[in-house]
């Protein structure tokens, strides 16, 4: 089968033939219909992500596809299930093993595309604003890089809980899709100045922020009073510094939210939000949003586009 593997002593990655896997104890086999790509996936590349394994290792965190093989201690009835899993690797391939509690059944009529680009940026989304940040109907929310993967679905979300959403992005076509999704303002950070225009709303009750760096800064000098600001990534490239005082003064709480984390500490947390999501998505409330789906040989290209921001919501593939 084919493979697209980060390598030991900084070999570029490639697609590689291998062996096919048999699942070990607690595993199902997955025919891979489709692989969500995610900005920790340039980070792996480079070693730099929290949960990078040791090379050499296939990339891809989120997959859907049809199990066709159970391991040791699994329900052979699972098999022929269309499923949705979040592996952390191994999605990057025509097979791969995963383990059969994180498999997640799909709605009959949701397609692996949309699988594939479900659950990591609209788990990360969905716990964010309701179990960290507690949004409330009415508040205004602000998401930073809402053309991005995580970005469009933070907007989405932020409205199905009722919220005024503010999204900010780089350029007219990107906030063009962020408005789509539902967005109520739109602000450009290419020329406007975030800050006075977020104040000029009313301020912000809620920040979304997977960007990081001076988008931070300006999103945090129009906090309202007891805001919460999200740190959901730092796309920028600059991790912010945060003065203490500041947060003091305003009654300003910063939660950090790494969504995968709760997999080993809390994994109901993760359970009971792709409940509540997937639901929502089978009553047509939730349609995500896929700018490019390209085929396993043109994953690098794929990567590319995450990694000059070309694409918007989500680049798949489909190996």
């Amino acid at each position: 089968m084919r493979a697209f593997q980060v390598l030991p002593d900084n070999t570029p990655a490639t697609i590689r033939e291998i062996d096919t896997p048999a699942p070990s104890e607690g595993e199902v086999r997955l025919r891979i219909g489709a692989c969500g790509l995610n900005f920790a996936d340039l980070l792996m590349i480079k070693g730099e992500y929290q949960d990078t394994p040791e090379p050499p290792f296939t990339l891809g965190m989120e997959v859907a596809g049809t199990i066709e093989a159970c391991g040791p201690g699994v329900d052979d009835a699972m098999i022929g299930q269309r499923v949705a899993v979040f592996g952390g690797q191994g999605g990057l391939a025509e097979v791969g093993c995963f383990p059969a509690e994180r498999c997640v059944p799909l709605p009959d009529a949701m397609p692996f595309t949309d699988a594939a680009a479900f659950q990591v940026a609209y788990g990360t989304s969905h716990v964010a604003l309701d179990h960290k940040a507690r949004l409330q109907p009415g508040e205004t929310l602000l998401v930073l890089g809402a053309a991005g993967g995580v970005g469009l679905t933070a907007v989405e979300i932020g409205k199905q809980m009722g919220a005024t959403v503010i999204a900010c992005a780089r350029g007219a076509d990107k906030l063009a899709v962020a408005e789509q999704a539902g967005a109520d303002h739109l602000i450009d950070a290419k020329t406007e100045d975030i800050r006075e225009r977020c104040k000029a709303l009313g301020g912000l009750d809620v920040v979304y922020d997977p960007v990081g760096g001076d988008q931070f800064k300006a999103a945090f000098r129009a906090c309202n009073p007891e805001a919460r600001i999200l740190a959901i990534g730092f796309a920028s490239g600059e991790v912010p510094q945060i003065p203490a005082n500041h947060l003091l003064v305003k009654n300003i709480s910063v939660l950090g939210l790494y969504w995968g984390g709760y997999l080993r500490f809390r994994p109901q947390v993760i359970s009971d939000s792709l409940a509540t999501l997937f639901g929502w998505y089978a009553e047509g409330r939730l349609k995500p949003h896929v700018s490019h789906t390209l085929p396993l040989d043109q994953v690098e290209e794929g990567l590319e586009l995450l990694r000059t921001r070309k694409s918007t919501g989500k680049v798949v593939i489909t190996p």
